[in-house]
């Protein structure tokens, strides 16, 4: 493993609920500009179309619950330049890891609008993104099933596969049990546990007085507990791909609710306007700009578009 830069402790480093936890200081200045761009390309697309999601969910056409990532769609995106061509195992709140990996806007509004030419075939929705030509492939409900499936098909096939959970997930005895057998078997699996702190409504503290580094740590996994900082996430996910089996557990934070569009009231923080100021700091304000209005109107007119479309039954 390279050695990395030095790390800032956070102001309260107490509190591991801080959006300063693990920064790595000027971190973003070691990214080349281009991949700064095409994270943040992803990015903007990612929560353009959660945004558009949710203005016509709320008009009623689509049916089913949506689970949206605003708040946590930089995730993927920053996962994504790093890491190429894993398996993708992910649960609710997907959208954001279809559209970074490359999956079809139009497929993916066709599925939520419940068409057969989705990328579930309409009947998967927004809580089941199945894309197999991206390596993407669709939860079941059962929360951190997805895990042991992860597993097998590391152990199947021999890929590098990327296995997404939030911090109720991995309370399930059987992602551990998983993870374990990873561990034991040394397959390359990339565990990113998406810690909003809530398990619907539910903080973390109420249900477990255990830390999910801690436990993969007791298994002699490399596991690191930071903040949602992009360049910080990619950083650690370079660290960790030579050395899978491994985990990540982001402290994140959701802007809506669990499911559907209604707001959380006002977030512990706003990593995506920390993003933004980010790039004003490293010059790039003029592209960042221009690429969120490009990302927004791309968006717009593609969901425009297919909501015009007529059904194929």
């Amino acid at each position: 493993m390279t050695s990395s830069p030095k790390i800032i402790p956070s102001p309260q480093a107490s509190k591991l609920r801080d959006p300063n936890l693990g920064r790595i200081e000027r971190l973003s200045n070691k990214f080349p500009k281009e991949k700064t761009l095409s994270f943040w390309k992803k990015t903007a697309s990612n929560r353009a179309f959660e945004f558009e999601t949710a203005r016509v969910y709320n008009t009623g056409i689509i049916k089913m619950p949506i689970y949206l990532s605003v708040g946590q769609e930089h995730i993927s995106a920053a996962i994504s330049e790093i890491a190429k061509d894993p398996l993708i195992f992910a649960q609710h709140r997907g959208h954001s890891y279809y559209m970074s990996f490359g999956g079809d806007l139009r497929k993916l509004i066709d599925e939520l609008l419940h068409r057969p030419t989705g990328c579930a075939g309409g009947m998967g929705g927004s809580a089941s993104i199945h894309e197999p030509t991206i390596g993407m492939y669709g939860h079941s409900g059962l929360m951190g099933d997805q895990v042991p499936i992860a597993v097998g098909a590391a152990l199947g096939s021999g890929k590098t596969v990327l296995t997404v959970t939030g911090d109720a997930s991995v309370e399930e005895d059987y992602v551990w049990g998983a993870m374990g057998y990873a561990a034991t078997k040394k397959l390359p699996v990339l565990l990113i546990c998406e810690d909003n702190d809530l398990s619907i409504l539910t903080p973390v503290a109420t249900r477990r007085n255990w830390n999910v580094v801690n436990f993969a740590k007791g298994l002699g996994i490399p596991a690191v507990d930071i903040a949602d900082d992009p360049w910080l996430i990619a950083h650690w996910v370079k660290n960790f791909l030579p050395q899978l089996p491994a985990v990540i557990n982001v402290r994140t934070v959701r802007n809506l609710w669990h499911a559907g569009t209604g707001n959380d009231g006002t977030p512990e923080w706003d990593r995506y306007a920390l993003i933004k100021e980010e790039f004003k700091n490293l010059g790039l304000e003029k592209e960042m700009l221009q690429i969120e209005l490009e990302a927004q109107e791309t968006v717009k007119r593609l969901w425009q578009e297919q909501l015009q479309k007529p059904s194929k039954k």
